[in-house]
């Protein structure tokens, strides 16, 4: 994610659902964010796994195969390095341009399996590494961000992020916490 304070609020908004959707597929708020903080914890990043899984308190996160080390460091410097707003494919004769070709190559078909350890909880959910636009333009994938890398307090902010109104007139009008409190 590029600035999450520079996002205009219809994406803001867009991006609060689709986190609530995710956080009420695992069993809420609370279990979701007990996830993200148990992966912060982890003195290796989750995702060099021997056996392509991840336990927490709540559930467990699976993958189809091993990523090494190397692509894991590269895609951690990626998310921190983000220009040409947040496009992942280098430009041909970059320097790396053969290594992050493979780790997109090795990365983009993988599949996330999130789930709860109760099934009362929720079905949980399934999430893609990357959001490829057409054959020159792949972002990171949102939720990916938000599960792996983000700091849990933009993370938060995403949580809180405007609140729909509807007036008397049933138009929608979008409202960000701060202007809730104030009103």
């Amino acid at each position: 994610m590029i600035s999450y304070n520079s996002l205009d609020d219809l994406t803001k908004q867009n991006l609060k659902k689709e986190i609530n959707d995710c956080a009420l597929a695992l069993g809420g708020k609370n279990h979701f964010l007990h996830l993200l903080e148990e992966i912060r914890k982890e003195r290796h990043h989750p995702l060099m796994a021997k056996n392509s899984s991840f336990r927490f308190s709540y559930g467990t996160v699976k993958w189809g195969k091993v990523i090494f080390k190397d692509k894991v460091h590269l895609l951690i410097k990626m998310t921190k390095d983000r220009e040409n707003n947040g496009n992942l494919m280098p430009k041909k004769g970059d320097r790396k341009y053969k290594t992050v070709m493979n780790l997109l190559r090795t990365l983009g078909p993988m599949k996330f399996e999130i789930r709860p350890k109760n099934i009362k909880d929720g079905d949980g959910f399934n999430l893609h590494p990357f959001d490829i636009i057409d054959e020159n333009t792949s972002h990171l994938n949102f939720m990916f961000d938000i599960v792996f890398f983000l700091p849990i307090h933009i993370v938060k902010q995403v949580f809180n992020g405007p609140i729909i109104k509807i007036n008397k007139n049933h138009q929608h009008s979008i409202v960000t916490l701060d202007e809730e409190r104030r009103g």
